[in-house]
C-alpha cells in the first residue's frame, strides 16, 4: 500500500512537469488538416463543373459571388474565403513542420529508416512530406491570387489565366500534390485518432486498415481523373479564347447580371435610318 501511494505521489509530480502543448498542436493539426482536405474535395468538385458546360461553371462562380443570395454579385466574399483558407493553410503547415527532419543528418537517418522497415505508412508520411512542401510554395501562391483578383474567376477569366498567363504548370503541380497529400493526410488521420477501430479485435482492424487504404487510392483515382480532365478542358477553353483573352464569358441561356445588363445598353445601337 505504501509503495502505491509513493508511485502515484511520484506520477503526479512528474505530470505537473509534463507539457500537454505537443498534444494541442497534433489536435490543431489535425483539425485544421481535416477542414483543409474537405475543402480541397469540394473545391476541386465546383471547379469540375466547366466539364458540364461553361454556364454551368458560371453559375456556380456567381454563388459564391453571392448573387443568387444578394441578387448582386460581391467578389469580396471570394477575397474573405481565400483569406480564410490561407489562415488554416498557414497554421497547418506550421504544426506539421515541426514533424520535419531539421537537419541533412535526420533526413539521411529517416530515408535510410524507411527503406529498412519497407512499411507503406511510412513511405505515405514521406510522400505526404514532400507533397506538403510543395504545397506551401504552390498553394500560396493560388490563394494569393484569389485574394487579391476574386473577380478573376469564370469559364474566360479562368481558363485566359491558366493558358494565356502559362498558369498551367503551376497547376498541374498544385493538382497532383493536393491531391495526393489530402487522400494520405485523410487516411492517416483516420488511423492515428482510431476512427474505424474501437475495441475490434486484430484481425478486423487490419481488414479495416486494407479497406481505408482502397478508399484512399480510390479517392486519389478519381480526384486525379475529373482534376486533370477539368484542367485540359480550361486549357481547350483557353487556346480557343486566345485572340480575345481578357473577354468575360456571356451566359447563353442564363439571367443577365445587372453589371452585364449596363454593358449592354453602354454599347451605341445603329441608328434606324442609317438602316434605311
Amino acid at each position: 500500500m505504501r509503495h502505491d501511494r509513493e508511485h502515484k505521489s511520484v506520477a503526479a509530480y512528474l505530470c505537473g512537469y509534463i507539457s500537454h502543448m505537443p498534444a494541442r498542436l497534433d489536435l490543431l493539426q489535425s483539425v485544421t488538416g481535416l477542414i483543409l482536405a474537405l475543402f480541397i474535395a469540394a473545391h476541386l468538385l465546383f471547379e469540375a463543373s466547366i466539364l458540364i458546360s461553361k454556364d454551368a461553371m458560371y453559375s456556380v462562380t456567381k454563388m459564391f459571388e453571392g448573387y443568387y443570395f444578394f441578387g448582386e454579385v460581391y467578389p469580396g466574399i471570394i477575397s474573405f474565403l481565400a483569406a480564410a483558407i490561407f489562415v488554416i493553410f498557414i497554421l497547418h503547415a506550421m504544426t506539421a513542420m515541426r514533424k520535419f527532419p531539421s537537419s541533412y543528418r535526420q533526413y539521411r537517418l529517416f530515408i535510410s529508416h524507411m527503406h529498412n522497415i519497407q512499411h507503406n505508412d511510412t513511405t505515405l508520411w514521406f510522400y505526404q512530406a514532400v507533397t506538403g512542401f510543395m504545397m506551401f510554395f504552390l498553394g500560396s501562391v493560388h490563394l494569393y491570387m484569389m485574394m487579391t483578383m476574386p473577380s478573376q474567376i469564370g469559364p474566360y477569366a479562368s481558363a485566359d489565366r491558366i493558358y494565356s498567363d502559362w498558369m498551367w504548370p503551376l497547376y498541374l503541380l498544385l493538382l497532383i500534390s493536393v491531391i495526393l497529400h489530402a487522400a494520405i493526410g485523410l487516411y492517416r488521420l483516420a488511423l492515428k485518432w482510431g476512427f474505424f477501430e474501437g475495441k475490434a479485435q486484430a484481425k478486423k482492424i487490419k481488414q479495416r486498415r486494407k479497406l481505408m487504404k482502397k478508399l484512399m487510392l480510390i479517392s486519389i483515382f478519381v480526384y486525379m481523373s475529373i482534376s486533370l480532365m477539368s484542367l485540359g478542358t480550361y486549357m481547350m477553353i483557353g487556346y480557343e479564347h486566345a485572340d480575345h483573352a481578357g473577354e468575360r464569358y456571356q451566359p447563353a441561356q442564363l439571367e443577365i447580371l445587372p453589371e452585364q445588363k449596363q454593358q449592354q445598353e453602354q454599347v451605341p445601337q445603329p441608328d434606324k435610318g442609317m438602316q434605311q
